[in-house]
């Protein structure tokens, strides 16, 4: 009967639509009005009277203007139409809207069966021959799923004349209570080999074939969010997901997107900020860089250090990025605590290869930390309350659903840690920290967003009675996300960071004074995106940042000082670079991520800079002349192409392999007067006398999912090679020298290393396992003694440790109570012992071993923790969860520093100095509203 009524029908259309009078014209002039008006001016004017439903036409508020003269019904019809999701059709003196759909004049030859149509609208995967308009009919009445999937969503309109076969849908992937993008999230097409994964600003593109589509979203930190598509054109379907209530049964860390093996690159690892609450950190404190240093590859020098060390890289290799801008020392109190509050950091992505080609200035790595938007709905917030830091983060809605503003702040009262420990030295001084961030971000429409962050830190600590050191990280950053269609998208960002420290040292009067240094950096990116294709997506840009470094002062603090005062001449450089990508999908098995990146600095005036004798050592025997450069003189140049590449192949479904090639280049160095990073550690640029450090890594990674992605297991093994690392001639002394380089010597650099993770992702027992087995090796050689270390061999550094081992165990009891562990064993780092007494000129001195030739006792340590969520219920003030935890639980005294004292008998003696040489206990209150 239905097949009977449809032929009726669309004869009666086809009968009707020969005898319109399509050849009568009409004249009109519109003036601002919308389109109902329109419509009802229409009808006035004319015979015809329309069909529709008027809530089609409140959803448009354009408004039309224009003049038309002697033109038929059909030709103004489509201009009035044109561009919006409303198809027309006239039959007599009636004119029948639809949306989306057009209404087809007679059934495909083959509707009943037979032949296949020719018809242009065919979806090319169906077997029927039957139009798009006829698939949608049956589909929409004979699959309950699709009813009942919050509805039917229209992308496009359909035409008549379509030629195509498929078309690309973008969006965004939005978190439903926060606003907030959300990256790595799978977007898949049921029943068809079709899949994709937001980006890093939470944005995907598909390609999908004309006509039903239903996609889903998969992610283990959000519920499943299903739709069902009724494609006819390319455009735009913004998702928004709603997140798990149950966090304990996450994995903590992701690789790049929610299955490590599928992305292209290597050496990527995401960090699940939520998750690491469960882990037992040192005074129950989150921090999201005590948790990178649990994945292979990453290290620090030892306990209490400021620095990491990532494949073999030195400290100041790495770039901390906070929300785009530069952050120079990510560390609290003394390298214990990072200073990045966890409460309002949305994500970090931690680049240890494949270093985007948007990104550099550095050799080693990049930590990519974004914070929060604030809740653009309600005023909602985050906080804890521990044994010695208290953390609040607070999100306040301006004009809902649109803009926002996050507040976070973090402040100390940990002077008693101090007291209590076992070192007399310690025990004696005082430390102090806060930090703050408040976060602006903005919707402005649908092709624009603003975003902009402000963040200071601020420490104060005193080691002994007689000197107060302070220092202090500020930054600014603001960025315009534009999307100038589906395919072209461009953001412009400009940042700003600053840090400094200060040195207060009051003793006698004669003898103190006050110190300090100064670094100030400038930076503008613009950034472009172009979706070429499904098999192309492009990247490319430039950037370029302007560096002012203040070096030093010593002020005399008293009148009556034998000191004279210092001040170190500013130093300026201009580092600038154009970059482009393009991430090239050549089969669902091959994908390969070409990048290429050109680098140039400038090391600028006004400066005075010593010429030294040709082949000669860089001493003030060698000087051959000062030359003065003027404001902005350009003192010399370097520039570096920095090719990246990598590649994946997919060898099953669950088994890729992975490899890559870096090359990064930098033009900043850290002075360093001690064996780990301080806060007390000075940068230097590259100019006429020091050069820029260069890398080169390649890698190769095997990457195995089990179990319906359950398990993770990867390997991965890398070899790096560096040239004009920086160190140091025995003796040196880098602070407030304004003839730094005649202390400094620059060689040569090689690290390698295999790295093995297993990761459970959920269940009630998860964690991960991660060995690490690495090598770095440093070789200072020259023709000149002075310039020349352990005989211009290479030796370890000082960083070298080559068993690493880690394991974070998490156990579910029930639904509110875990129990978490965190493992770690490392190599104990190298070490100058000396090796015996010589007597010279009536004097005795230590003969010391090579550099480095000996090694300190391996680190270990046990934390355990308990966790305990609140109570499930959605209706109440605040969630909350509280931690208690032991730290070093098995009471190891690790060693800190080992130094060595000659006593009055001239017997050289050996002191080991550790920090926290007891267990630790804490208890943390979180909550969450």
């Amino acid at each position: 009967m239905r097949k009977i009524l449809l032929v009726l029908f669309t004869a009666f259309i086809h009968f009707s639509s020969l005898a319109q009078q399509t050849g009568d014209t009409y004249s009109f002039e519109f003036k601002n009005i919308d389109r109902l008006k329109v419509i009802e001016t229409i009808e006035a004017s004319t015979p015809y009277h329309f069909s529709f439903e008027k809530e089609w036409l409140d959803a448009d508020k354009s408004l039309i203007s224009g003049t038309y003269k002697d033109v038929t019904i059909t030709a103004l019809l489509e201009s009035i139409f044109n561009n919006t999701s409303l198809n027309f059709y006239v039959t007599k003196n009636k004119i029948i809207l639809t949306q989306n759909n057009v209404i087809h004049e007679k059934l495909a030859t083959n509707y009943f069966g037979g032949v296949k149509s020719d018809n242009t609208n065919k979806d090319p995967n169906d077997v029927t021959g039957k139009p798009v308009f006829y698939q949608q009919y049956d589909s929409i009445n004979k699959s309950s799923s699709i009813k009942n999937n919050n509805g039917i969503i229209f992308i496009g309109k359909e035409t008549k004349t379509t030629e195509a076969k498929f078309c690309t849908i973008t969006g965004t992937i939005i978190d439903a209570t926060t606003g907030k993008p959300e990256p790595n999230i799978v977007i898949k097409v049921r029943n068809k080999n079709i899949s994709t994964i937001s980006d890093n600003d939470g944005k995907y593109s598909l390609k999908l074939p004309i006509g039903t589509n239903i996609i889903e979203t998969r992610s283990l930190s959000h519920k499943k969010a299903v739709k069902t598509l009724i494609v006819y054109n390319n455009g735009e379907l913004n998702i928004s997901i709603s997140e798990n209530s149950n966090q304990l049964e996450e994995v903590f860390i992701k690789g790049k997107g929610s299955k490590a093996l599928e992305s292209v690159v290597s050496g990527v690892i995401a960090i699940d900020i939520e998750a690491i609450k469960n882990m037992p950190l040192i005074l129950g404190e989150r921090d999201i860089l005590k948790v990178a240093t649990t994945l292979p590859g990453i290290k620090t020098t030892g306990e209490g250090s400021a620095g990491f060390n990532v494949r073999g890289g030195k400290d100041d290799q790495n770039l901390f990025l906070l929300d785009n801008a530069v952050l120079y020392n990510p560390q609290h109190f003394l390298g214990f605590f990072s200073s990045i509050n966890p409460y309002v950091a949305k994500k970090a992505t931690i680049y240890k290869a494949s270093i985007p080609t948007d990104l550099g200035g550095r050799l080693s790595s990049v930590f990519d930390i974004t914070t929060k938007n604030g809740n653009p709905e309600k005023v909602s917030g985050e906080g804890a309350i521990g044994p010695i830091t208290s953390n609040l983060s607070i999100g306040v809605p301006l004009e809902k659903n649109k803009s926002s503003i996050l507040f976070g702040g973090r402040a100390t009262y940990s002077d008693w840690v101090l007291k209590s420990l076992k070192n007399d030295d310690l025990s004696n001084s005082q430390a102090s920290f806060y930090d703050g961030i408040v976060k602006y971000n903005n919707a402005l429409n649908k092709d624009n967003s603003l975003e902009s962050t402000l963040y200071y830190s601020h420490d104060k600590f005193s080691l002994s009675s007689d000197s107060i050191y302070s220092y202090s990280n500020r930054l600014a950053s603001i960025k315009w996300d534009h999307s100038f269609d589906t395919r072209n998208k461009a953001a412009v960002i400009l940042t700003n960071s600053e840090y400094k420290f200060d040195i207060d040292f009051n003793t006698t009067p004669n003898k103190s004074f006050v110190s300090g240094y100064k670094l100030n950096e400038t930076q503008l990116l613009l950034k472009f995106n172009y979706l070429y294709s499904d098999k192309h997506k492009f990247q490319y840009g430039l950037t370029s940042k302007l560096y002012n470094v203040y070096p030093g002062f010593l002020t005399p603090s008293g009148p009556d000082s034998s000191l004279k005062p210092i001040k170190i001449n500013q130093e300026k450089g201009l580092e600038s670079a154009f970059y482009v990508s393009d991430d090239y999908k050549i089969s669902n098995k091959l994908s390969l991520d070409l990048g290429l990146r050109y680098s140039l600095y400038a090391s600028l005036g006004e400066s005075d800079q010593r010429i030294y004798q040709p082949n000669e050592p860089l001493n003030d025997a060698t000087v051959v002349q000062t030359k003065h450069y003027g404001n902005n003189e350009v003192i010399t140049t370097y520039g570096t192409f920095e090719p990246r590449i990598a590649a994946r192949y997919l060898l099953t479904e669950d088994l890729s392999i992975k490899a890559g090639y870096d090359k990064t280049s930098q033009y900043i160095h850290l002075l360093s007067s001690n064996v780990t990073q301080s806060p007390t550690d000075t940068w230097v640029l590259s100019n006429l006398n020091i050069k820029p450090q260069t890398a080169q890594q390649a890698s190769i990674g095997l990457f195995k999912n089990f179990d319906n992605n359950l398990y993770e297991v990867s390997v991965e093994t890398y070899y790096k090679k560096s040239k004009n690392i920086l160190d140091y001639k025995v003796g040196a002394q880098v602070n407030l020298n304004e003839h730094v380089e005649t202390e400094l010597l620059q060689g040569d650099g090689k690290a390698y290393g295999i790295e093995f993770l297993v990761k459970k992702q959920f269940g009630r027992l998860n964690g991960w396992l991660g060995y690490t087995y690495s090598r770095t090796f440093i070789k200072l050689d020259s023709q000149f003694n002075e310039e020349k270390v352990n005989n211009g061999n290479y030796f370890p550094a000082n960083y070298d440790k080559p068993h690493d081992i880690s394991a974070i165990l998490n156990y579910k009891f029930t639904k509110r109570y875990s129990f978490s562990s965190n493992f770690v064993y490392q190599t104990g780092r190298p070490i100058t012992y000396p090796i015996g007494t010589y007597a010279y000129n009536n004097a005795n001195y230590t003969l010391y071993s090579d550099r480095n030739a000996f090694r300190i006792p391996d680190y270990y340590r046990l934390d355990i923790g308990i966790n305990i969520e609140g109570n499930h219920k959605i209706k109440k003030l605040a969630h909350s969860f509280w931690n208690i935890s032991v730290y070093n639980v098995l009471g190891r005294s690790n060693p800190y520093s080992i130094y060595f004292v000659t006593d009055g008998n001239g017997q050289v003696k050996a002191y080991k100095t550790s920090i926290f040489s007891i267990p630790v206990p804490s208890i943390t209150y979180n909550f969450k509203f």
